[in-house]
This record gives C-alpha cells, sequence and structure tokens, in this order.
C-alpha cells in the first residue's frame, strides 16, 4: 500500500477548511483581468485620454520639461516603473527622457512627512523641483490619496500640468485636467491597468520621439 499522499491531499488533511488552489480558481482571477482590459479597450473617453496624454507629453519633452510622478503603495511602485522606463529605456535604446519619481527619495519623503505631513509628500516636491510647462502624474487607485490631491493643488499654481492616473471612483479625476480613468473600483484591477496603460505610454514616447533608433523587426522566416 502506498502510504505516501500527494502535495495537495496532504494539505487538504493537514488544513481541511482552506479553500482548494484549483486550476479554475486561478483562471477566474486571469478571466477577471482581461474582463477589465476589455472595459478600457471598450472605452473610447479612456483610449482618446492616453493619446492625449502622450501628446502632451511630447511636447513637453521636446520644450526641455519634464515628467514627476507619485504615488502611494504599489502606485509608488508604478510611478517608479514609469519614471525608469523613460529615463533609461523601454523597448529600444535612444536618449534618455526627464522623469522624476517623487517617491523614492527615503530621506526627502521622511524629512517632509516628519516636518509638514504626509498629505504633504509630493506637494513639497512639485514645489521644489516642478517648472511651468512641466508634468505631473498622480497614481491613486482610490481617487483620494490626499497627498496626490494635495500635489494637484500645488501643480496648479504652479502652471504644470495635471494627469490622474486612476480608478472609476474618487476626487482625482476631478480636479486634474486629464484623467486616466481604469473602469473599476477593484484595486487589483486597476493596478494591473495602469501597468497597461504606462506601457503604452511609454512605448508611443519612444516611437513618436526617436523614431530612427527604432530597431527593425526580424523578417519572417
Amino acid at each position: 500500500m502506498n502510504h505516501h499522499l500527494d502535495p495537495s491531499t496532504a494539505a487538504d488533511a493537514a488544513f481541511p477548511n482552506r479553500i482548494p488552489v484549483t486550476r479554475d480558481a486561478i483562471a477566474a482571477y486571469v478571466a477577471d483581468s482581461i474582463a477589465v482590459k476589455q472595459a478600457v479597450l471598450r472605452d473610447t473617453a479612456v483610449l482618446d485620454a492616453i493619446g492625449a496624454v502622450v501628446r502632451l507629453c511630447i511636447e513637453a519633452f521636446r520644450r526641455g520639461n519634464k515628467v514627476l510622478v507619485g504615488g502611494n503603495g504599489g502606485s509608488a511602485a508604478d510611478a517608479q516603473h514609469l519614471a525608469a522606463e523613460l529615463v533609461a529605456r523601454f523597448e529600444y535604446d535612444r536618449p534618455g527622457l526627464p522623469a522624476i519619481s517623487l517617491s523614492t527619495d527615503t530621506s526627502g519623503m521622511t524629512a517632509i512627512g516628519n516636518d509638514y505631513g504626509y498629505e504633504h509628500l509630493f506637494a513639497r516636491q512639485i514645489e521644489a523641483l516642478g517648472k511651468p510647462g512641466d508634468l505631473f502624474i498622480g497614481i491613486t487607485t482610490s481617487g483620494n490619496s490626499k497627498n496626490v490631491l494635495k500635489a494637484f493643488d500645488s501643480a496648479a499654481k504652479l502652471g504644470i500640468t495635471r494627469i490622474a492616473l486612476c480608478g472609476s471612483a474618487g476626487k482625482a479625476k476631478e480636479v486634474a485636467e486629464h484623467a486616466l480613468c481604469v473602469p473599476s473600483t477593484h484595486t487589483p484591477r486597476i493596478q494591473e491597468c495602469h501597468i497597461l496603460i504606462i506601457h503604452i505610454l511609454c512605448a508611443l514616447l519612444e516611437e513618436n520621439l526617436f523614431p530612427e533608433h527604432k530597431a527593425p523587426k526580424p523578417a519572417l522566416p
């Protein structure tokens, strides 16, 4: 007799109340993510807003301005991701583009949080680093992050264009001049679409600003 249990059976015996980790359960998460992306695909307002932001970025970079990006938690990681793709490269080698993540300087952030309060985290950096003609992209899945909303206020006073990368809820889309709103209120699905939108922005910026640097795709055999 074989007394060895397979891993799933052993886990069922040890944790009888656990939720089974099945292929169907995993597929349901994938399907849910795809459904939100399909909603983005059908939302012409979102697609047009993405195009408008690409054009704004092109104009800003050509006149010597920069992009500032900020967000909290997972959105802080997305802000860092976007800035890194612009400064370094996305799909091919080309000159770097000026972009700063406002979510990465721990000394600056803790000083601002300690001396002024967390809600001033991005506003203070915008006041120090921003200039008229720059762009600020505030990333907030809830649309209500206090430090992002306050950053929009500071950006408006300095003549910095305000762009929200958000979901369907919250105030960010109301105070930003341009809003890239994922049609969802579920944070994980919003974040997944934010990465998609960030990659679209980076790809279109590279293709439009540096077409001569794009490597030709290999011919099919």
